[in-house]
Parts: structure tokens; sequence; C-alpha cells
């Protein structure tokens, strides 16, 4: 079993609301047993600043499914969600990135590993640092990286989400 660190946002519609069905959908799967979730985060948009706020958590959780079969069982959640590709850091009923598989590193057109945007991103190193402040990911310290983000606008609209 492998520790997974997975990223969640929206900012279409009831964006908390897809978070958590996202995540119900993500830890019923029998192969992803639930360790933690991040609270929920109000966020800027990133890339293309011109759409409407997010939603954003992290949660993490141990499996023995593949890399391949976890971005698989991801895109598959996003599409009975809704998700409908647009353009590059558009709008997004839901996302859903695996940000690191245990201490793998996997560099394949379709999935990186470690995410290679995680250290440039506080809307994914904030609710990760409240989970995980002491993860290590290539060399570096999540607290650590986080902190370099606390002057971004986000606050918490919700607190975290549990399979219970």
């Amino acid at each position: 079993m492998k520790e997974v660190g997975f990223s969640l946002g929206s900012n279409i519609g009831d964006k908390a609301g897809h978070l958590t069905r996202a995540l119900e959908l993500l830890f019923e799967d029998e192969g992803i047993d639930f360790s933690a979730c991040s609270s929920f985060y109000r966020t800027a948009p990133w890339g293309h600043e011109d759409q409407d706020w997010f939603v954003n958590a992290c949660a993490t959780g141990r499996t023995d499914l593949s890399p391949d079969r976890l971005l698989k069982l991801c895109k598959r959640i996003e599409t009975e969600i809704g998700r409908r590709r647009t353009f590059r850091w558009g709008p997004r009923v839901i996302d859903i990135d695996i940000l690191y598989y245990g201490e793998d590193e996997i560099a394949e057109p379709d999935l990186a590993i470690p995410h290679k945007e995680l250290f440039n991103r506080g809307f994914v190193l904030i609710p990760l640092a409240e989970i995980r402040p002491d993860l290590v990911l290539s060399g570096k310290r999540v607290g650590a990286e986080a902190a370099r983000f606390a002057a971004d606008e986000m606050e918490i609209i919700r607190e975290p989400w549990s399979p219970d």
C-alpha cells in the first residue's frame, strides 16, 4: 500500500458539493483507504484569472492501485460529476489531480508525479500542509513550501470532509 495525495477543485455550480461528491466517489472505491481531508478553501483563480473563484481541498489515502489506475479513476469521477474539457486552466465543474504516490517519481505524457505544478500553487500547498505539513516531496517539505503562500487570498469556507 502506498500513500497517495489528491488535490480537488471546482469553480462552477455547487463548488463545495462537487468536491464532496468527488471525495465520496474517490474513497468509496475499494482500492483507496481514506486517511485525511483538508478544510475546503475559497481561492482565487490561477492561470486564467478571468473566471469565478474556486473551492479547493486536498485529501490523502492509502492504495494498492497503480498510478495509471488511479488516474483513470480520477478521470472517470470527473466525467461522472460533469466535467467537460474546455481550455487549459479554464473553468471546471471538478478537477482531481494526483499530487504524489508514495515516494515514486513518474514522468509520462499523461501523468507527472509528484504533480509538476505542486510547488507553484498555494491553493494546493496550503490545504496539503493542513493535513501533511511534514511530508517531503522532491526534497521539499510541504509545510515550509506552503508558508511561501501565506499572503495568498484564501479563506476556509467548510470544515474537512470525512466518510463517516
